[in-house]
C-alpha cells in the first residue's frame, strides 16, 4: 500500500512536471534548496551525502520525496512524551557519587566514558551487580526460560522480532502460565520487526492476561515516522534480573531452523542494582504506549543482595527523540581510548568517515583492531557495502574476518582487558541515528574475559580478507558496490 501511494506520487508530480512549465521549475527550485539545506544541517555527512545524489539524480521528485522521508524527527507525540518521560524518570536514575570515584581513581580515559553515558543518557553505573554471558542463543533461551518461570510479580519484555516457533511458543506458554499465577506480564514489540505475526496478535496476547502494545504500528501512508524502530532487546523480571543483547524471540537465534547458515549472537543476563536502569527503559516506553502516568518507583526492587564484586556495570538507552547519537559515541569513544586493542563484532559494517578514521587511527596507532562480520548475509546490498570498506581499512591496519559458518548477528565490542559493550547497536546508520537501542558498558567485569575469549575462539571459525582478496573483486562489482555506498546512509 506504501509502494502504491509512492508510485503514485511519483508519477503525479512527473505528470504535473511534463505539462506545466511552471510546476516543473518550481519543483527544481524546491529540489535546489532542499540540497543545500540538506548540506548545510549538521547531520551525518554520508545522510547528507546520500540526500543530495539522490535529489540531483532524480530532481523532479527528489525534493518532495525528501520532505516526506528525509527528516528524521519522530512523531511530536512521541518526541514529547520521551522527553517529558526523561525528565521525570532522571531523579530515579541516582548516581552514587562514591562509585564514580573509584572509577576516577581507577582510570580517568575510563571515567570519561562512563561519565559521558551519566551525562548524556543519564543512566547511572552501578558496581552491586551479577552479570553471565552467553556466546550463543541458545544459551540464552535456557537462561531465559528458567528465570521466567521463578517470576513472582513482574514481567517485561520488549523485542524488535517476536516470531510465532519454538522459542516464543515456550516463552508464551510460560508467561501464560505466570498470569495465571498472578504474575503482571508485559510485552512490548516493533511492528516492522515483528511484520511475520498477524496485524491483531496484541488483541491475542491480551486475551491472554499478558497486556502487550505495538510500537509504532506500520500503517498505509507516506509518513517518515515509520523509520524509527524499536531495535531494543530488554527482558526484566521482577526488577532482580535483566537480559540483553542482539538475541531476539525467532527461532533463527537459537538455530532451530536455519535462515544464513549457523547464527552467532550474544547476550548477557545481569542480577542486582544495574536491573533498575532496564525497568525504566521499559517502563518509558510503556508508559507512553498505554498513555498512562503509571509509579515507576513501585517497581524498583528495595532488597537487592549483596553480590560479589564483579566490576562495574552501566546500561544506557539511546534514542533518536534528541540529536545526541549516544551509540555511535560510546563506540568511538571505545576506539579512540584503546590502549592496546579493540576487537569489534557487528552484523553490519555501513559506517561514515568519522567512523572509518577512527578505526584506521587506531591501527596506525598501532592498536590491534579486528572486526568480525557475517560470511552469509541476510541482506545481500547491506553486505556489499559492508565489504566495498574492507579495502581502506585493511590498507590502514584493520583485521577484518568474516563468520564462515554463517551469519554474525552480535554487537558486541571489547578493549583493553578493562571494557566491553553488549548491546543492540549496530554499526550502521539506522542503528546510530534513526532507531531505540540500547545496551550495557561493562569495566573491570568477568564479561570483559568471557567476550574476549569467545571472540577469539569464533576468530578459528572465520576466513580473514586479505588485501588480495579485495583487489581480486571483478571491476563490475566494484562499481556495483561503489554505487551502493553513495546510498549507503539511507539503508
Amino acid at each position: 500500500m506504501i509502494l502504491a501511494q509512492l508510485s503514485f506520487l511519483m508519477l503525479f508530480v512527473y505528470s504535473l512536471s511534463q505539462y506545466a512549465l511552471p510546476v516543473y521549475a518550481t519543483l527544481i527550485a524546491l529540489s535546489i534548496v532542499v540540497v543545500i539545506y540538506i548540506v548545510n544541517r549538521p547531520d551525518n555527512p554520508s545522510y547528507k551525502l546520500s540526500w543530495a545524489i539522490l535529489i540531483l539524480v532524480v530532481p523532479i521528485v527528489g525534493g518532495v520525496l525528501y520532505l516526506i522521508f528525509g527528516g528524521k524527527k519522530i512523531p511530536k507525540a512521541l518526541r514529547k512524551e520521551m522527553v517529558k518521560s526523561s525528565n521525570e524518570n532522571a531523579p530515579f536514575m541516582i548516581q552514587e557519587p562514591a562509585v564514580l570515584n573509584q572509577i576516577r581513581h581507577l582510570d580517568p580515559h575510563i571515567f570519561k566514558q562512563i561519565n559521558y553515558l551519566w551525562r548524556n543518557s543519564y543512566f547511572p553505573v552501578y558496581k552491586n551487580t551479577q552479570t553471565e554471558y552467553f556466546d550463543l542463543g541458545e544459551a540464552k533461551f535456557e537462561a531465559l526460560k528458567r528465570e521466567l518461570k521463578k517470576a513472582e510479580k513482574f514481567i517485561f519484555l520488549e523485542y524488535f522480532i517476536i516470531k510465532r516457533g519454538l522459542m516464543w511458543d515456550t516463552i508464551k506458554e510460560i508467561l501464560v502460565e505466570r498470569v495465571k499465577a498472578g504474575v503482571d506480564v508485559r510485552v512490548i514489540y516493533d511492528d516492522f520487526g515483528c511484520h511475520e505475526l498477524p496485524h491483531d496478535y496484541n488483541e491475542h496476547l491480551n486475551g491472554l492476561g499478558i497486556k502487550t502494545y505495538v510500537f509504532n504500528p506500520l500503517k498505509p501512508r507516506l509518513a517518515i515516522l515509520m523509520n524509527n524502530r524499536d531495535h531494543r532487546k530488554i527482558a526484566v523480571i521482577d526488577g532482580k534480573v535483566g537480559f540483553i543483547g542482539g538475541i531476539n524471540l525467532a527461532d533463527e537465534y537459537i538455530n532451530v531452523v536455519e535462515r544464513f547458515g549457523h547464527w552467532k549472537d550474544t547476550a548477557v543476563m545481569i542480577k542486582g542494582e544495574a536491573v533498575w536502569s532496564l525497568t525504566v527503559m521499559f517502563l518509558t516506553f510503556y508508559n507512553y504506549l498505554s498513555k498512562s502516568n503509571e509509579d515507576i518507583m513501585q517497581y524498583k526492587n528495595t532488597d537487592v543482595p549483596e553480590y560479589i564484586t564483579d566490576g562495574y556495570v552501566q546500561p544506557f538507552s539511546d534514542s533518536p527523540t534528541d540529536d545526541e547519537q549516544v551509540g555511535e559515541t560510546v563506540h568511538m569513544n571505545i576506539i579512540n581510548l584503546a590502549k592496546r586493542y579493540v576487537y569489534i563484532m557487528t552484523p553490519y559494517l555501513i559506517i561514515g568517515y568519522e567512523m572509518q578514521k577512527a578505526l584506521i587511527t587506531a591501527a596506525k596507532n598501532g592498536i590491534d583492531v579486528r572486526l568480525m562480520v557475517p560470511h552469509i548475509p541476510d541482506k545481500w546490498y547491506v553486505h556489499a557495502i559492508t565489504r566495498s570498506n574492507y579495502e581502506q581499512l585493511i590498507k590502514g591496519g584493520v583485521q577484518i574476518f568474516e563468520y564462515k559458518p554463517g551469519f554474525m548477528h552480535a554487537k558486541s565490542l571489547v578493549a583493553d582487558d578493562e571494557a566491553a559493550i553488549i548491546g543492540t547497536t549496530n554499526m550502521d546508520f539506522r542503528s546510530y541515528y534513526m532507531h531505540f537501542e540500547c545496551g550495557i558498558l561493562f569495566i573491570e567485569s568477568k564479561i570483559i574475559r568471557d567476550l574476549k575469549d569467545d571472540f577469539i575462539q569464533t576468530q578459528k571459525q572465520c576466513i580473514e580478507i586479505t588485501m588480495e582478496d579485495c583487489l581480486r573483486v571483478p571491476t563490475l562489482k566494484r562499481w556495483g558496490r561503489a554505487v551502493l555506498n553513495l546510498f549507503s546512509g539511507l539503508l
